[in-house]
């Protein structure tokens, strides 16, 4: 592990405790009854209550804590989520949980960028899921939902969706590129990916107004969103259209010619599988780089902002 992810995992676990201990001392201070209402939040945490497309904001699809944090998931925890899945496959492929792919070595990529990712003969999908979130500093959860949101791969895996598990190389108006071809091509691609436009963040799609298109017709046209954050502003760079308001209303079912779903399902999987997409967990005391991490300007986090 390089020097400045063991910082910023020592800080964060820092500032997690001291974040826990406030929380505490809240409930502590709480009278009873406020401390009984606020116990259903731990149960919705496991059973989440359906979510209301209504409340889907196009500028903050998720928090850079959630879209950064390598170790949202570990590799038996991305193993147990994967066996949960209701998984019906066609074409004779296995279920995720099942499949293993011999994978190749990668090389360091820079400063800030991915780590090097040493490959082994017949990995499980939630070893390179794990490994390459560790290695690009990707949560896992976000390549698990991109997986879904891409292929479906998680509940209806097929030999298409396994070679274009992500959707990397694969343009609007054209099959994808078949060097790009396969699991964990697909998935490190795409990690990597992440990674560069945080890296080099002044891209079409970047924090603050943009024009956002609704469709890849022109004619459907677009709105302008206030971007809030890097990994909101990733997920536009990767696939560039926003859900008009009729898929909105209609979230999980048809909107209309106009309509797209890429960025809206992200979204929807995302809270259905884990939570709030928005969480972010550090109080504003702390350094953004605790959540935002390894992006420009975050190279060296801090437990306290510097003045």
């Amino acid at each position: 592990m390089s020097l400045f992810a063991q910082t910023r995992r020592s800080l964060r676990s820092l500032a997690t405790g001291a974040a826990l201990i406030g929380l505490a001392a809240t409930l502590i201070a709480l009278p009873a009854t406020a401390a009984v209402a606020a116990a259903p939040l731990s149960a919705a945490a496991t059973d989440p209550a359906p979510i209301d497309p209504a409340t889907f904001n196009p500028g903050l699809i998720i928090s850079d804590f959630n879209f950064f944090n390598p170790d949202a998931l570990t590799e038996s925890g991305i193993q147990d989520f994967l066996e949960q899945r209701s998984c019906r496959p066609s074409d004779g492929v296995p279920c995720l949980w099942e499949f293993r792919e011999t994978t190749t070595s990668q090389p360091a990529k820079g400063d800030g960028h991915c780590l090097p990712y040493t490959g082994a003969e017949k990995e499980t999908a939630a070893r390179i899921i794990a490994k390459i979130a560790a290695a690009c500093t990707i949560s896992p959860e976000v390549l698990l939902v991109l997986l879904q949101k891409e292929q479906s791969l998680l509940t209806r895996p097929s030999a298409s969706g396994y070679l274009r598990a992500t959707g990397y190389g694969c343009p609007d108006t054209a099959d994808c590129d078949a060097q790009y071809f396969g699991f964990f091509n697909q998935v490190y691609n795409a990690a990597w990916q992440f990674r560069q436009y945080t890296q080099e963040p002044d891209r079409a799609f970047k924090i603050g107004k943009v024009d956002v298109g609704f469709n890849p017709d022109a004619e459907c046209g677009a709105s302008a969103v206030a971007i809030k954050n890097q990994g909101t502003a990733n997920l536009y760079n990767y696939t560039p259209y926003q859900p008009n308001a009729v898929a909105v209303a209609n979230a999980g079912d048809e909107g209309d010619g106009c309509s797209t779903y890429g960025n809206l399902n992200f979204w929807l999987f995302y809270n259905d599988w884990f939570g709030d997409s928005t969480l972010e967990p550090f109080s504003v005391m702390f350094d953004d780089c605790l959540s935002y991490v390894g992006g420009q300007g975050c190279r060296a986090p801090t437990l306290l902002p510097t003045p």
